[in-house]
């Protein structure tokens, strides 16, 4: 079990990341009344996010260092924050502007940061691939830092996934694979895309350890994920984890979530991990109900300085917009 200081650790960043993807719901929302309009407001473009999913990201990134390298999906805010990404710089590049990570031009399913080896996209299962050439480019040199893959159920679907696990399998590589298995491919329940109940089966494929967390728990998920990392520090290789997680939100803001019936959304919020977890923590004197408040207004004030970070910062210059790009 872990320590009582690593519980409240675990529950300030899930708090956290929960208060800056709520306040990313209504700023995006700005402008986009009464008749959606996804080019509208100060955040034009499609949002993904990931309330519900924290215990995945806090979990696995409380055993990570800046120098390990992290990719993430295109919903990839909780594990940009809980791998230490700047909530300011993420806010700005968010809004555009060009106090952000990439200077406002990759919008929030394309961050990238150098301080915290961090990187997305919106491309389906594109983060595996890097993770490995993170891993190899890693062991290649000596370093016993590691790569972990966050990706999605869908795309344990995809080819990427397969090459991936059978080349980190292949050549030993120092990488961890963390499905986030939400239960729904955009609109698509897992039922009806794949032909296994779970994916962490398929690490058995690949020689590896295949590891299932089946409940949205941050306690269980750090457990399987300290196994898992140091098992590539000390150069054991990959392993593959399967988090059965909740997305409370819709696939992007602004979905109608018509494939979900009220009844399946009113258990989800029934059983919202953070609640739920607090709930033990309280109960067991690991957190008072003073500190809990205290966590939540801490972290009202550090999502509210971000959003207002982005909103006070300027827009790139025009005649910056062919800066940084490949020709």
């Amino acid at each position: 079990m872990p320590s009582d200081d690593v519980l409240r650790d675990l529950h300030r960043q899930m708090v956290r990341i929960r208060i800056f993807e709520e306040a990313m719901v209504s700023v995006y929302q700005e402008g986009k009344t009464p008749a959606f309009d996804i080019a509208a407001g100060p955040v034009p473009g499609e949002m993904h996010l990931a309330a519900g999913q924290e215990p995945a990201a806090a979990g696995v990134c409380a055993h990570l260092r800046p120098s390990d390298a992290v990719t993430a999906t295109h919903r990839p805010h909780h594990v940009a924050l809980a791998h230490g990404m700047d909530m300011s710089r993420l806010a700005a590049e968010i809004f555009g502007k060009d106090a952000g990570l990439g200077h406002g031009k990759g919008g929030h399913m394309h961050l990238f940061d150098t301080e915290t080896n961090f990187g997305c996209s919106g491309i389906i299962a594109e983060g595996m691939p890097t993770a490995v050439g993170h891993a190899l480019a890693f062991k290649k040199l000596g370093r016993d830092d590691i790569a972990v893959s966050f990706f999605g159920d869908g795309a344990a679907n995809q080819g990427a996934f397969h090459e991936s696990l059978n080349l980190a399998a292949l050549w030993n590589l120092p990488v961890v694979f963390v499905c986030e298995d939400n239960a729904w491919a955009i609109s698509v329940p897992k039922d009806k895309s794949t032909a296994i109940p779970n994916n962490s089966d398929r690490g058995a494929a690949y020689g590896i350890p295949g590891v299932l967390v089946a409940d949205n728990d941050p306690v269980a998920v750090y457990e399987a994920a300290g196994e898992a990392v140091a098992r590539a520090r000390r150069g054991g290789g990959p392993s593959l984890i399967e988090i059965k997680t909740d997305r409370l939100l819709g696939h992007f803001e602004g979905d109608p979530q018509l494939y979900r019936t009220k009844e399946e959304m009113d258990r989800l919020r029934e059983r919202d991990a953070i609640r739920a977890f607090e709930g033990r923590l309280v109960e067991t004197g690991a957190l008072d109900e003073a500190g809990r408040d205290r966590v939540w207004q801490e972290a009202r004030v550090e999502v509210d300085a971000a959003i207002e970070f982005a909103r006070q910062s300027p827009y790139p210059a025009p005649e910056s917009a062919l800066d940084h790009v490949f020709a």
